[in-house]
């Protein structure tokens, strides 16, 4: 059931002082938004991982701010009760801050998001400042943080090491005191998440981050087992999609070429000729 409000960066706050779980999930095209309205996921990301999930790069560094703004229209074209969030991509905020301010405010004043998300800790503070002092809600982005794979050495767990939790923990704080409504903790150690989550007063949402945060996401494909390789260790399939669609195109080509299909009750018919006409 969808819900019966329209989900805001308030109800996503007020869901974690009442130890509700978020849901939360990716939508790519304005059907999946609508599915995911109709089974009652309270947000949804238009991730940069539309790169590598729909538009066939090898990840998210190459997608560029207008194919972000082609898709975030689309999902909201086929959104009207889930929180809509738009992740900004790689060098659309990091360099030039008002490239950032002009990004997000037409994610938002195009596209119909609602909010913004961003990755980084303490060195992204000052530009999440400037986007909620023009009112843009940002959300932000700790742990295996996608767009730094390069400096990162490759999608790895973040937070094992005491330091690197410690910092973490900092820079969770540093983005709440930025004004941020909440955190995505990406492939970080369960008890470290928790932490976090008990020490900031926003909400956490957890993708490889354990039960402790205050919600989960899950990019759609993945949950739907459209992909073709193998998918994270944190990835759970609630179904096999693939080999039905596989299944029904081999179907569909070999009726076509046993000429069965199109069969009579898939083929039009002129009206039977009148006695005038003879």
């Amino acid at each position: 059931m969808p819900p019966s409000k329209k989900v805001t960066t308030r109800t996503l706050l007020d869901m974690k002082h009442k130890g509700e779980n978020i849901v939360a999930l990716t939508a790519y095209d304005a059907p999946t938004a609508a599915l995911l309205n109709e089974a009652g996921v309270d947000a949804i990301l238009v991730g940069d991982s539309v790169a590598n999930v729909k538009l066939g790069y090898e990840n998210t560094l190459p997608v560029t701010a207008d194919e972000m703004l082609h898709h975030v229209k689309a999902v909201s074209r086929g959104n009207q009760h889930s929180l809509l969030i738009a992740d900004m991509p790689y060098l659309s905020y990091e360099i030039d801050s008002q490239e950032a301010l002009r990004t997000a405010g037409r994610f938002i004043k195009e596209g119909g998001a609602e909010a913004v998300k961003i990755e980084g800790g303490i060195e992204v503070g000052p530009i999440i400042k400037e986007l909620v002092r023009i009112n843009i809600p940002v959300m932000g982005h700790l742990g295996l943080t996608p767009q730094a794979v390069n400096r990162l050495g490759g999608y790895r767990v973040q937070g094992r090491r005491p330091q690197e939790a410690e910092k973490m923990l900092t820079d969770a704080r540093i983005l709440e005191g930025a004004g941020v409504f909440a955190i995505v903790l990406e492939a970080v150690p369960e008890d470290l998440a928790r932490e976090i989550t008990k020490k900031v007063g926003v909400p956490t949402i957890g993708i490889g981050a354990g039960k402790g945060c205050d919600g989960q996401i899950l990019v759609i494909d993945d949950l739907l087992g459209m992909g073709a390789g193998p998918t994270p260790k944190f990835v759970k399939r609630y179904a096999e999609l693939r080999p039905l669609m596989v299944d029904a195109v081999q179907r569909y080509a070999q009726d076509v070429r046993d000429s069965n299909f199109p069969g009579p009750d898939h083929t039009y018919t002129s009206p039977p000729k009148s006695r005038a006409s003879q």
